[in-house]
């Protein structure tokens, strides 16, 4: 996509309020609409089980066009999301539809993958998204690997281009879309923000842990925690029982990209931000460090992750990704 054709974003009505922005993609008419249109992404699929290290496996699906152009896009999404989410098999689609190699990648215990690996998934799990990625470019050497995220999974990915021991990968960039930068901040915008949203993260955070401790009866019991329904309480309850943080505090500041995290990019990296955001607040983007290899893109409207224009349209965050992949400065259409 040339730089001329990427328009501003301009949602449309009801479309410019930042929580419709934020649900509306969840939604079962939105998400038969982006199947239906994903369908040949979905056909194309094979699954693939990748190495993490220290035994861990991770699951993907690659997808290969009939005509590749060269690039593979690995693709994650964002906490207690899945490797089928609708802005991952929207974004896929477009991708596909270009001549990308797609890869969707499902981080630990999401996508009804708990039976995979003992141990339970928490954020600052880097070394194993990281070890995921190096056996992609490995098994598709050749390629331009460009790396995508949502949420959290632009936070994972973001972090992957900032570990040292990626540079001898070579990406081709990161696109990260509404990343989560500083968690304690993001907790205390959902703490403050509308119910439903932590309504949505307890709801699917205890049907995967209920999923987990069912497989593995003899290492996890749940039930207590459950009961609580409090997504910090939550929170802090897994984080002492069941990783070396010695607080919740710790813990956040462990997959926070705020501060010098980003001074070490490997990659030309683009986060792409919506202002009025309501989980990721805006103002944190000023806390990041200064890299000539980050540019960072805001849109006034956008909420998280959704970007619609239109409720038939495919996000217009689909259009920015491929126009960074196809080099061009989306900063300037803007």
């Amino acid at each position: 996509m040339a730089r001329s054709q990427l328009k501003p974003f301009a949602p449309r009505g009801l479309l410019r309020n930042p929580h419709l922005q934020s649900i509306v993609p969840s939604l079962t008419p939105r998400r038969q609409l982006v199947l239906r249109q994903a369908a040949p992404l979905l056909a194309a699929s094979t699954e693939l089980l990748l190495d993490g290290g220290e035994g861990v496996r991770l699951q993907a699906f690659y997808a290969a066009p009939a005509q590749p152009n060269g690039r593979l896009a690995v693709l994650l999404h964002g906490w207690e999301g899945s490797a089928d989410a609708t802005y991952l098999l929207s974004l896929g689609q477009a991708l596909f539809d270009e001549g990308c190699e797609v890869i969707r990648l499902n981080l630990r215990d999401h996508g009804n993958t708990q039976h995979l690996n003992r141990g339970l998934f928490h954020s600052c799990l880097l070394p194993e998204v990281a070890a995921a990625v190096t056996d992609c470019a490995q098994r598709f050497a050749g390629r331009k690997v460009w790396l995508v995220g949502f949420s959290l999974g632009g936070n994972f990915m973001l972090r992957v281009a900032a570990l040292p021991s990626s540079a001898p990968l070579q990406l081709a960039g990161v696109v990260a879309v509404s990343p989560v930068l500083d968690p304690a901040r993001a907790m205390q915008a959902l703490d403050d923000g509308l119910w439903i949203y932590r309504r949505y993260f307890v709801h699917k955070w205890s049907r995967s842990l209920m999923r987990k401790q069912a497989l593995w009866p003899d290492e996890y019991d749940f039930r207590q925690l459950l009961r609580d329904g409090d997504l910090r309480r939550m929170t802090a309850t897994l984080i002492a029982q069941h990783t070396h943080y010695p607080s919740l505090e710790d813990y956040f500041a462990g997959y926070a990209i705020t501060g010098e995290r980003l001074a070490t990019l490997t990659a030309p990296a683009v986060i792409l931000a919506a202002e009025d955001d309501p989980i990721i607040p805006v103002a944190d983007l000023a806390r990041l460090a200064p890299s000539p290899l980050l540019r960072v893109v805001r849109t006034a409207h956008g909420g998280h992750t959704g970007f619609l224009e239109a409720l038939g349209a495919g996000s217009w965050a689909n259009q920015f990704v491929l126009a960074q992949m196809s080099g061009s400065d989306a900063t300037a259409a803007l």
